[in-house]
């Protein structure tokens, strides 16, 4: 152990960056509400019987989140360094993760280990917008643990959330900083306070803007109220072609201009394109001036706006320009330093809100497209109708997991030569668990892994495949966990020959719906757990039913029955009543009746329904390959 019980260099600890880091937290050790809450999900999430929030300074340790720890320890919220692994998060900067600390060289030698009782150990670095390691979020066994990657993944996500919730502390303090800095500055400057209350809620507002549209409204607000302008806009680069400006248009139609000149080169006469080309503050004092130096459709755009002056602010970016803030007023109006520095501030703080409202835009739009490429288009199957409808989440940053898939199979078994097995339809729809890019990644796994089961098990049924597919994703560590039903249609034979025989197994999702000709909808209740990894249960079972001429089915995902202010049981007998009651509709109709009837008006999860439906008269049946485009 290095001097003075530190496992460490002192050097790291007292990195003037990181301490200051800290002390903007405003964290110590006294019990935080939001720090315990993520200790409490890390132990719960994990099962263990410790996990904590751990901030660690120079000569300390705090837990700020702490649950499970023992007194005098529990009492005193902190421990020394000699009592501390979560050191070594911060000194190399990345996960610790120990099946036993009595093995580690590091950490054998930790008075942790005897008088907390700490064995198995795994802690994520807790990090600042610089990459300063703060400290950790870690899980203690008191016995030897094995961490899985589940385990491990999950402590990963929750040391990211709670690592922003600790940004989020740190730009409050330093905004509370800035707050005092401005009032001194009041005393003296009267005019500046109220510019430096602008900057503080501009960094407040737009550090949770999360699309463009908003980034634009937030600005619209901000400085209409305080500056006074008649015309705020916002002018971007435009990534997609070189050399070119993409204005933000207002979509409330008071600048008709913007739709007129939404786009123009880098290199045009405009004072907004100059501002951005030579990464300066332009300023336009009268139209003697405008007509000068700039273009006539720049001339026709101020005056179309009835403006008098008005002032271009370049948007920094790390490299260049990322586009221009402008401002106009309907008369003449100076700038003066004090304006100059607001806006300057300003523009930085719009500037970040613009990188991340493209960031999550960018990676939304590629996760629903390659969640969209990956939802099927429906096979043509004669005397079988077939319709799907896929809706994403309201909330632009989020994308999930829901899907549904429909493809033939190749006969279900041997039949005599001149009564050979008939064709299979197979039906899919599911939920995989999370909102992001990975759900959307795992969920086209699925599909691939659950068709190449069903061809790999021919003449099995669906409850055959979902348990090979399940027996991969345990023993290939795939980590997929979510619900799923997974059906075999087929044509019933004679007697019956107008009918289909369904058969289906149910892994934990919401009960199909089905109607028959001269009854109501109902429930297929019959259901087993849901597929997790490693999650033992009884083997998987198959459920059959005859849909004769006239019958419907629905399969759908969470999100169309979870609503605010009613239960799942009244949005299901809804959806049931309008499966019934519209079934002389043709089925993308009656699906469009049920999205727009049944879920909530903003969805907060994705939506995916299947259904199909046996007409009343009955054509010759064949189960074709070809595909029919499918609404999304």
């Amino acid at each position: 152990m290095a001097e003075n019980g530190r496992d460490v260099p002192l050097s790291r600890l007292e990195d003037e960056g990181r301490v200051g880091a800290l002390r903007e937290t405003g964290l110590s050790a006294a019990s935080d509400a939001g720090m315990e809450r993520f200790a409490r999900l890390a132990a719960e999430l994990v099962g263990v019987p410790v996990a904590l929030v751990s901030l660690v300074e120079s000569a300390r340790q705090v837990f700020p989140g702490m649950v499970g720890l023992a007194d005098p320890w529990a009492k005193s919220r902190q421990t020394p360094l000699t009592h501390s692994l979560c050191q070594h998060v911060v000194a190399e900067g990345q996960p610790l993760v120990l099946t036993d600390a009595r093995e580690d060289a590091r950490t054998c030698a930790s008075l942790a280990i005897p008088d907390l009782g700490v064995v198995g150990y795994a802690g994520m670095p807790l990090t600042d917008g610089d990459g300063h390691v703060l400290g950790s979020l870690c899980a203690i066994d008191t016995e030897p643990r094995q961490w899985t990657q589940q385990e491990l993944a999950l402590l990963e996500d929750l040391a990211a959330a709670c690592s922003a919730e600790l940004r989020l502390r740190i730009v409050s303090r330093q905004r509370e900083h800035a707050y005092g800095e401005a009032a001194t500055s009041a005393r003296r400057y009267r005019n500046a306070l109220d510019r430096s209350q602008l900057l503080l809620s501009a960094a407040a507002t737009l550090s949770e803007t999360t699309a463009l549209a908003e980034v634009g409204q937030v600005v619209r607000d901000l400085v209409t109220s305080d500056l006074k302008p008649v015309y705020v806009g916002l002018v971007l680069v435009d990534n997609a072609g070189k050399g070119r400006l993409r204005r933000l248009v207002d979509e409330t139609g008071s600048a008709p201009m913007e739709h007129a000149h939404e786009t123009y080169d880098l290199d045009s006469g405009w004072p907004t394109a100059r501002a951005a080309r030579e990464n300066r503050t332009i300023t336009v004092t009268d139209e003697a001036e405008l007509r000068r130096d700039y273009a006539p459709e720049a001339v026709e755009a101020f005056h179309s706006l009835g403006l008098s002056s008005a002032v271009c602010v370049p948007l920094p970016g790390t490299v260049v320009p990322l586009g221009t803030l402008v401002l106009g007023w309907d008369e003449a109006h100076e700038i003066d330093i004090v304006e100059q520095a607001l806006l300057a501030a300003l523009a930085g703080y719009t500037a970040r809100a613009v990188e991340r409202a493209l960031f999550v835009e960018n990676r939304v739009t590629a996760a629903r497209q390659m969640q969209e490429a990956m939802l099927t288009d429906l096979p043509h199957i004669e005397g079988v109708e077939l319709a799907a409808l896929y809706r994403p989440a309201a909330a632009t940053d989020l994308v999930g997991g829901d899907w549904y898939d429909a493809y033939p199979l190749p006969g279900a078994g041997e039949g005599a030569e001149d009564s050979p097995a008939p064709d299979v339809l197979a039906l899919s729809i599911g939920d995989i668990t999370g909102h992001d890019l990975r759900a959307a990644t795992l969920m086209g796994q699925v599909r691939s892994m659950l068709r190449q089961a069903d061809l790999d098990h021919s003449g099995s049924g669906p409850a055959r495949a979902v348990t090979a597919f399940e027996h991969a994703n345990t023993h290939l560590d795939i980590g997929v966990s979510g619900t799923l039903i997974h059906a075999h249609l087929r044509p019933c034979p004679a007697p019956q020959e107008a009918s289909w025989e369904l058969t289906w197994t149910n892994a934990g999702h919401p009960p199909p719906l089905i109607t028959t000709p001269g009854a109501p909808g109902r429930r297929l209740h019959e259901h087993g757990t849901l597929v997790y990894p490693g999650l033992a249960g009884p083997e998987r079972t198959e459920n059959r039913i005859t849909l004769p001429p006239g019958s419907a089915l629905l399969l759908y995902t969470d999100g169309l029955v979870e609503r605010t202010g009613q239960t799942m049981t009244e949005a299901i007998d809804l959806t049931a009543q309008l499966l019934t009651g519209h079934s002389h509709r043709p089925l993308p109709e009656l699906l469009n009746t049920i999205m727009e009837q049944v879920p909530a008006p903003d969805p907060g999860d994705d939506i995916a329904l299947l259904a199909l439906r046996i007409p009343a008269t009955q054509p010759p049946r064949t189960i074709q390959a070809a595909a029919t485009p499918t609404e999304r």
